[in-house]
């Protein structure tokens, strides 16, 4: 029976070390934090509130995940719905968003605009489903692409041309090419930038909201995002694997040029025939590999892989009830006034300033479950960005990017400040030391064109293996990216399959 360690217990461990233990493996996940889940995990704010501690909303997981194995058995309970999405007014003025539906005077115009994306991001969805091909040529990997082409040229001619028009423009040039609305044409910016070292001018920022409609609609499972954490780590057990939490890894040990074990913090020496690693990949090869089993120019390379996060995580306890001028509570709220006003919050983090109006994805946890929070009171969980990545003066940073969060919020809902029982300001290096993420990307390696496919998270290792036998990959630094999906690490089971077949 093969044995295998799998590094890091976030979603995409925990899909991959089930499909490996129903093929047969003898799997040991282990994950550094007290509970599996990685960013997808609860956290306890002050005495009776929670929170989600890092992602607060979540796509469906991957459909081949949810299947094998068997979420909704193991008490995972999705809406049948997407969650609706309030854009922000300071006046009240908000903008209702579900789909390809908006109300407002620009209606018509985000119907159209986003069944056009929408068609795009379907076609280019097969895609995340796969293995980057090999562009050597290898076997059939010449038919997948052309498989992958016809599947775009289906769209039509007028279609497929738009298509490539678009694909690697920004996102803020076809936000104002067809909507005139200030508010859409901000969420369509801030939603192609959520989680990105990029404004909506930046180049190539279209494929990021592409790649976004291609997961489908957001959702707030029941229990949050931390319900499918919970229910995979259930499946796990139930599947024969070995969670072992509290476990953080600090070296992978090779014996010859292959990867035979690890090391965990607290001494204890762990050996395996397979190692996966679902962390960050330039934690991998640069912090528990080192440069010894490694090829200079793949070590140094690796080093290289961009990072950047530019989110921060704001938490609140409130003792009472915010009003956000009407708003629905249990919609996604979005403050993002326009294209510009996106833009130039990006701008100072750059230098490593903090932006004077950030802009922000704000949920009321508490609002779809009450036991987050004591009777009557309230959680507020907030995305905010765009925050300096590595500024001079971090504590003085992190004041200052919560004072300027706080007075956004303020404006949106009058009142918010006086009913403030605690505050929580996780900038990206809290970020990067809470959850092991190196850089502080959620994705651990920057969705960019130059980071995507057969080019994630290196051409020599975007396949899942590495240059290392023994040695795979199966975290969100690894093609598709991030988000509590599992497919990354679906998708590596798959490969390591096929290599020991």
């Amino acid at each position: 029976m093969t044995t295998t360690l799998i590094i890091g217990g976030g979603t995409n461990g925990m899909s991959c070390a089930f499909r490996l233990a129903k093929a047969g493996h003898r799997v040991t996940l282990l994950e550094a934090g007290a509970t599996p889940g990685g960013g997808a995990a609860l956290a306890d704010l002050a005495p009776g509130y929670r929170v989600p501690s890092l992602a607060h909303l979540s796509p469906a997981p991957d459909p081949r995940v949810a299947q094998a194995m068997d979420l909704a058995r193991h008490g995972l309970t999705l809406p049948k719905t997407g969650l609706a999405t309030t854009v922000l007014s300071p006046d009240g003025a908000h903008r209702r968003v579900q789909g390809d539906s908006a109300d407002g005077p620009d209606a018509a115009q985000w119907k159209t605009l986003s069944d056009r994306l929408t068609r795009y991001a379907m076609a280019l969805a097969p895609f995340r489903a796969m293995t980057p091909p090999r562009l050597s040529g290898k076997g059939n990997e010449w038919a997948k692409l052309a498989k992958l082409a016809f599947g775009l040229r289906t769209m039509g001619k007028a279609a497929f041309r738009d298509f490539l028009r678009v694909i690697l423009t920004n996102a803020a040039d076809v936000a104002e090419d067809v909507l005139t609305d200030p508010l859409l044409r901000g969420l369509l910016a801030f939603d192609a930038t959520l989680g990105a070292w990029a404004g909506p001018r930046s180049p190539n920022t279209l494929i990021l909201y592409l790649n976004r409609l291609a997961l489908g609609p957001m959702t707030m499972p029941m229990g949050g995002p931390a319900a499918v954490a919970q229910a995979m780590a259930r499946s796990l057990t139930s599947a024969g694997v070995t969670i072992r939490t509290n476990a953080r890894v600090t070296a992978i040990t090779t014996s010859g040029d292959r990867a035979t074990g690890v090391t965990l913090a607290n001494g204890e020496a762990l050996t395996a025939d397979l190692i996966v690693s679902a962390i960050s990949p330039r934690t991998t090869f640069r912090a528990l590999v080192g440069p010894r089993p490694l090829d200079a120019g793949f070590f140094t390379a690796a080093g290289h892989i961009r990072a950047r996060g530019a989110a921060a995580k704001l938490h609140l306890a409130l003792t009472g009830t915010p009003d956000f001028r009407g708003a629905d509570q249990r919609s996604r709220m979005v403050i993002a006034p326009s294209v510009n006003a996106v833009e130039t919050a990006f701008n100072p983090g750059k230098y490593g300033e903090v932006p004077a109006q950030p802009v922000m994805e704000v949920t009321i946890p508490s609002a779809h479950d009450a036991a987050m929070a004591p009777a009557g009171h309230h959680v507020l969980s907030a995305i905010v960005q765009f925050a300096p990545h590595s500024p001079a003066a971090p504590d003085a940073a992190r004041a200052e990017m919560q004072e300027n969060s706080l007075a956004v919020l303020e404006t949106h809902a009058p009142g918010l400040r006086a009913l403030i029982a605690h505050a929580e300001m996780l900038m990206p290096g809290d970020i990067g030391e809470r959850f092991g993420m190196d850089g502080a990307n959620w994705h651990h390696a920057e969705l960019a064109v130059e980071q995507m496919l057969f080019l994630r998270p290196l051409a020599a290792a975007a396949h899942y293996a590495t240059p290392v036998p023994g040695l795979w990959l199966a975290g969100a630094g690894s093609h598709p990216g991030g988000w509590i999906t599992g497919t990354a690490g679906w998708n590596a089971a798959g490969e390591i399959l096929k290599g020991a077949a």
